[in-house]
């Protein structure tokens, strides 16, 4: 284990030319520096602010649903089958016509019987839009309270208006309660949301965002025992600042104020498209890679960081690809069409038996009633059901 430990914790590797831990260890008085060992202060703050998103859900966005009228939608009951059951939690939730022809002649049911079973078990695990209105309004009240905040301490900071600051006398800064505050909050939401994944409404892209958690609470971590919180506390900031516009635009879209949900939708796309397409690579990569090689140069880790933020740039290409594309389809069709990124729910709003027929016959145009596939013909952020400040 201390063989593993040291190569983990290799100088070489975390710290620029001629520094080492011991240089960092034993600051003057009342100085500190970023350890490692503060980073676990941010579990037991995971649970806290898990629980306080229980009582919030409960005492305050229950009561706001119920004022807009936010009610649980009540779905009619597959009838219970202990084959079917077997087979839609063991094998298939949407089976094709092989199983389909297989279970009728075992059950000797017709096979649009057994279709419609399936159906009315899958809207029976199908969240209700109360649920989803709940969710969003604590991820919207935490995502304005953390972006207020930011922005408040940074616009104290001389790095926000100068960049070159997050680099000189690198590693060698202090470490402020402002930002360790703004950090390990940062970092216990993304614990919470961790812990949360496993009771929050299912989705398909369930391993997909566990995965992107995992990366942003390391993302968040190695930047913080390397000390890069300046430069670190700007790239949040920057994927703040759209989080909480999208889950207001879901929360308008559930409370069915489409006018509303549109604009806000509009305004969540144009802040997400300069801060991701324009702030974040002409700003913040360019003084992690240009402002620090001429401060600090080089090293490992440095290439390391930079390597991970070059591949957070990718993705906001990519999501900017698919907003734009799903903004193009709504002016172009009048409704948003199918996510481009993946089915929201596990549960599907359509019959899986309707044939391509049928759905030229209704020009595949069907819409559930609040509008969870198109949003009753409005612009409508609910395929984006996490975003995730990316980082």
């Amino acid at each position: 284990m201390a063989a593993l430990s040291a190569w983990f914790w290799n100088e070489r590797f975390w710290l620029p030319h001629n520094v080492t831990w011991a240089d960092l260890a034993d600051p003057a008085p009342g100085v500190e520096y970023p350890k490692a060992g503060h980073l676990l202060s941010a579990l037991p703050l995971a649970l806290g602010i898990f629980a306080v998103r229980l009582i919030f859900e409960r005492c305050i966005a229950g009561p706001c649903a119920s004022i807009l009228q936010i009610q649980t939608e009540s779905s009619r009951r597959a009838q219970p089958n202990a084959v079917l059951e077997k087979v839609f939690t063991s094998i298939t939730k949407s089976p094709d016509s092989r199983h389909l022809e297989g279970l009728s002649k075992q059950l000797d049911w017709d096979v649009r019987k057994v279709q419609r079973w399936f159906r009315q078990r899958r809207n029976q695990d199908k969240p209700s839009t109360r649920t989803k209105f709940c969710e969003s309004m604590w991820r919207f009240t935490f995502y304005l309270y953390i972006f207020t905040y930011g922005i408040h301490f940074l616009w104290q900071s001389p790095w926000m208006w100068d960049t070159r600051q997050c680099w000189y006398n690198y590693p060698y800064q202090v470490l402020s309660s402002g930002l360790y505050h703004y950090y390990v909050t940062e970092l216990s939401f993304y614990w919470a949301l961790m812990f949360s994944q496993f009771t929050d409404i299912r989705r398909k892209d369930f391993l997909i965002m566990f995965i992107h958690h995992l990366a942003t609470i390391s993302l968040i971590s190695f930047s913080y025992v390397n000390n890069m919180l300046r430069v670190g506390s700007l790239v949040m900031c920057v994927h703040d600042t759209s989080d909480f516009l999208l889950e207001a635009a879901k929360l308008a879209n559930y409370a069915k104020y489409q006018r509303l949900c549109d604009f806000l939708f509009v305004v969540f796309g144009i802040i997400f498209f300069g801060t991701r397409l324009i702030i974040f690579p002409f700003w913040i990569l360019n003084t992690t890679l240009f402002e620090s090689w001429d401060i600090i140069g080089p090293y490992p880790s440095w290439w390391l960081f930079n390597f991970l933020l070059l591949v957070l740039q990718v993705l906001h290409i990519l999501w900017s690809y698919l907003i734009a594309r799903i903004a193009f389809k709504a002016v172009m069709r009048g409704k948003v069409s199918k996510d481009d990124r993946s089915d929201i729910e596990t549960s599907s709003d359509e019959d899986t038996d309707t044939t391509s027929k049928e759905r030229l016959k209704t020009g595949a145009r069907s819409h559930s009633p609040r509008g969870e596939n198109g949003t009753n013909g409005h612009f409508g952020p609910k395929s984006w059901s996490q975003n995730h400040s990316d980082w």
